[in-house]
């Protein structure tokens, strides 16, 4: 039988700019984006890790990050 001690997944995610709207306004709905995907892990008690959060020339975002895999224990990924 076999049982996880520890799991996390690891995420690069790209919060890209919305191609229909004025471009000033995109990157304030990404910044956004960006501030609720934070406050949803937080919500949720997901325990998480950004390495990176790294503007682009465009205004987009990519944001790399370890987190909590369901609800299993972390162990020392994010120590």
């Amino acid at each position: 039988m076999k049982r996880v001690k520890a799991a996390c997944i690891c995420q690069t995610l790209h919060f890209m700019l919305k191609e229909d709207v004025d471009h000033n306004y995109a990157v304030k709905l990404v910044n956004e984006e960006v501030a609720h995907y934070k406050a949803t892990l937080e919500r949720n008690r997901t325990q998480y890790k950004i390495l990176e959060e790294i503007p682009q020339s465009d205004g987009s975002i990519i944001v790399k990050v370890i987190k909590q895999y369901n609800t299993c224990p972390v162990g020392d990924y994010l120590k």
